[in-house]
């Protein structure tokens, strides 16, 4: 289990913090999906999880050891996947793999397995500098599972992939948790969250407004709603109506009895129309 308790993190030391009385706990075996816009404080805390940045105040917490008391082995049993690669553009993306792999005292997976993985065989022998951008996130992601970790760090795995790519992406990280990793996924990709993640929390401005599964937030958030298409006057007309509100059920009803319905869906919330409804603030890359 990963605990992190009342943490905050002030980058300026003048008591503005980025990061204020953050607390979770993440389960052996879990996707946690830590949800917010850009800026909000999601790289800062996994940043502090994985020891890059110094602890200032709070706790974290794996299995009941402090981070603070981490030593070079942790890093033999975590994986880390940045939202900005961090690569040798000069070497190769296979050389790139396999210097990374001997800086570990565990076995590893064979780079071009990886590479195979992630889609890049065809591109092995290619300096990084020639990648395109989704091409070195998904190295970055394949980089992050060269050791066999026990937990994953996931910043942003699917920017800058299109949609077969983040599918499979998303596929190996459902893999994963499957053979018993736990994954810590930071994004602003709430329908990426909504698909894989067994909890969420939002964050904003540094703070946790929610924290719950992701059906448990609709339920407690979201309203459900019918959108209903239907002929008036020889067209087409669409309109949305939320099934909470007497008033929007009472004209749906009339919909229904006076013009020609075409199609009726009903729809719940989606978790980025429950984190707006929550901080009024829009989500953004």
């Amino acid at each position: 289990m990963i605990e992190v308790k009342n943490l905050y993190h002030d980058y300026t030391g003048k008591g503005k913090y980025a990061v204020m009385d953050v607390s979770f706990q993440i389960d052996e075996g879990e996707i946690f999906g830590f949800l917010g816009p850009s800026g909000a404080g999601k790289s800062t805390v996994q940043n502090i999880m994985t020891g890059l940045l110094k602890l200032q105040r709070g706790e974290v917490l794996y299995g009941g050891k402090k981070v603070s008391e981490i030593r070079r082995a942790f890093f033999n049993h975590i994986g880390v996947s940045f939202e900005h690669p961090n690569l040798y553009s000069k070497l190769s993306g296979l050389e790139n793999l396999r210097y990374y792999a001997g800086l570990f005292d565990v076995p590893t997976r064979p780079p071009l397995e990886l590479l195979e993985l992630v889609d890049l065989r065809e591109a092995a022998n290619r300096k990084v500098a020639a990648y395109s951008k989704g091409m070195k996130q998904r190295l970055v992601f394949a980089r992050a599972l060269i050791n066999n970790p026990g937990i994953l760090f996931l910043d942003e795995p699917t920017a800058s992939l299109d949609p077969v790519t983040a599918a499979k992406v998303k596929n190996i990280i459902l893999q994963k948790r499957s053979e018993g990793a736990t994954v810590f996924l930071t994004t602003h990709n709430m329908y990426t969250a909504e698909e894989i993640c067994d909890r969420v929390a939002f964050l904003d401005e540094g703070s946790i407004v929610a924290m719950d599964s992701p059906r448990a937030l609709k339920l407690k958030y979201g309203e459900q709603s019918v959108r209903v298409e239907y002929y008036e006057n020889g067209n087409v007309k669409s309109k949305l109506y939320f099934l909470a509100r007497e008033e929007d059920r009472r004209a749906l009803q009339e919909i229904i009895d006076s013009k020609e319905v075409q199609t009726l869906h009903s729809q719940e919330a989606s978790l980025e129309q429950i984190f707006i409804r929550l901080t009024g603030r829009e989500l953004s890359a």
